[in-house]
């Protein structure tokens, strides 16, 4: 039996093609590929096909197609713009086409709907399950606090352990349910009706948020939210809708509580966290809280002390990209967005060292997330550079936090993923691995250990200057410990934890204050920023490591 299509009927964007020869003469519409797991890959390739296509004029008039073995076929029309139809067999054949441009439509078909895969490391399926199977390992350990990035990667992975993640799940709720209360108990029920109107929960939030002298939260909250977005069944949106309320009250007391500065009371890692978590629940973001971020990024303001700000420059461009794809923003201002986003990613090849990181090894994975996210992992050759680099240099990721940077592009994937995530037959077949203990090594080392404060808050610029005797295998943080009791000076320290592990927060009484954007940057001498936490890094015999009092 040949079908004729009549001219299309849009709805939703998606065109419902009417059937004029039948025996019925009723209406026959043809499902689509519409909430198939394939829409995704195939939408993009509309654009690349436009030159092989008839116009919509021609396909409403003449187009006919032949019989195919099921109705799983779609098209994509508006007046004055392509038609493009598309079969989950590749089997619709559209006449007159010519026969060899038929084959190279349906080539670019076939290439259009291939999963995420082509992003991932090449190669090393077996190295980067290990390292999935050493982050379920750590999460294990009931003594570490939940972190949502670790959630994150744990749910971006194409290898699972569902009951594992369940149980790290119910950890988060537990965490977050304590900080903030019954909205997060409300968001910990997916199956539970609110007993509420949702104004009402969204009334109590916002004044129970008036109440409370609190510091935004923005990135913590921000991420939080998209791991809930990231459960598998997704959560009901109404117990949602408080916690999304905070956020977006987080947003604007991050701006405003440091307005005469002119940047977020946190930092913009944070405040761009926030834009894209909004974005990933598709929830629609106040164009100047947007244009803060355009303007930052205008104006080059992500950079530190440090000389560096990719992981900033990486989030930033994640929300822009989202903001775009999800079209929650007009046709202006995503055009902005767009030109934005690509100086970003230019400069993140313009940073690229020659060992293949770009900004340092940890930083490198947000980068490689905008390539993702753009479609760009595939014809920007920095993309494989940075994949190869980090390849050998694993081991440098020991940590839950570093572990859960690296994994999401190592499978290919970025946040913006996670607002088209489908849990169909995910593959629940990953072990824990337990970490192995770092073996101890004989003898001792000495370091010297330098503190330095700027003029004109302190009066003189090195405070500290002493070498310290620590056991071959010490850490960074062993060393501050050992220069706490080994004297001559008086030397103190204080630390807090984080989901990072614990961080330097005081040095001989002087305090790292977000307020005034210091923090102690930790260097080995003579200016080189460390990539490891006070915890993680080992210092070498006679190394000098600096605590600098530093602005970002």
């Amino acid at each position: 039996m040949v079908w004729r299509a009549g001219r299309p009927r849009c709805l939703h964007g998606l065109c419902q093609v009417r059937e004029l020869r039948g025996k019925s003469g009723r209406e026959n519409f043809i499902s689509a590929l519409a909430g198939s797991a394939l829409l995704p890959f195939a939408l993009p390739a509309a654009k690349v096909l436009s030159r092989f296509m008839l116009t919509w004029r021609q396909c409403a008039e003449t187009a006919s197609y032949d019989t195919f073995p099921s109705p799983a076929v779609s098209c994509l029309a508006q007046p004055g713009s392509a038609c493009l139809c598309r079969a989950a067999s590749c089997a619709v054949l559209w006449h007159p086409f010519p026969r060899s441009g038929m084959w190279l439509l349906l080539i670019l078909l076939q290439a259009a709907v291939l999963p995420a895969q082509l992003c991932e490391a090449p190669g090393k399926v077996a190295a980067v399950q290990a390292l999935s199977a050493q982050l379920l390992g750590l999460v294990a350990d009931p003594t570490r606090d939940p972190d949502p990035s670790v959630y994150l990667a744990l749910r971006l992975a194409r290898v699972h352990n569902l009951c594992r993640e369940e149980q790290y799940l119910a950890q988060l709720q537990d965490a977050f349910q304590r900080r903030y209360g019954r909205s997060v108990q409300a968001a910990g029920r997916p199956h539970a009706a609110p007993h509420s109107h949702p104004t009402q929960d969204a009334a109590a939030a916002e004044h129970s948020m008036s109440t409370e002298a609190e510091w935004p939260e923005t990135g913590r909250l921000a991420l939080y939210l998209l791991g809930l977005r990231a459960t598998c069944p997704a959560l009901e949106p109404g117990p949602l809708r408080s916690l999304v309320t905070r956020l977006k009250y987080y947003l604007e007391e991050d701006w405003a509580g440091s307005r005469h500065h002119g940047h977020p009371l946190t930092s913009y890692y944070q405040y761009s966290l926030g834009v894209l978590a909004l974005c990933v629940h598709r929830k629609r973001v106040r164009e100047e809280v947007i244009r803060r971020l355009l303007a930052a990024e205008h104006h080059s303001r992500f950079r530190h002390s440090s000389g560096s700000a990719v992981d900033t420059e990486a989030v930033v461009a994640l929300a822009f990209t989202c903001l775009e794809q999800q079209r929650l923003v007009g046709t202006r201002l995503a055009a902005e967005l767009r030109a934005a986003t690509r100086r970003v990613r230019r400069r993140m090849v313009e940073a690229q060292g020659q060992d293949g990181f770009i900004g340092n090894v940890y930083s490198t994975p947000w980068a490689m997330q905008v390539f993702i996210a753009t479609s760009m992992c595939q014809t920007q050759p920095a993309y494989g550079r940075a994949m190869a680099a980090l390849l050998e240099n694993l081991d440098a990721f020991t940590t839950a936090a570093t572990m859960a940077q690296a994994l999401p592009v190592l499978y290919g994937r970025s946040y913006l993923d996670i607002a088209s995530m489908r849990c169909r037959e995910e593959t629940d077949t990953l072990m824990p691995i337990s970490p192995e203990p770092l073996p101890e090594r004989p003898g001792n080392k000495t370091v010297q250990l330098v503190v330095e404060c700027p003029e004109p808050r302190c009066s003189q610029h090195r405070l500290y200057d002493q070498p310290v005797s620590v056991p071959a295998s010490a850490s960074l943080l062993d060393v501050l410990t050992a220069a706490a009791v080994q004297g001559p000076s008086n030397f103190t320290f204080d630390t807090r934890d984080t989901p990072l592990g614990p961080f330097l927060s005081r040095v001989l009484g002087l305090e790292a204050q977000q307020q005034k954007q210091s923090y102690w940057q930790l260097l080995t001498a003579p200016s080189t920023s460390l990539q490891m936490g006070v915890a993680d890094y080992r210092p070498r015999d006679r190394e000098t490591l600096i605590l600098r009092l530093s602005k970002w």
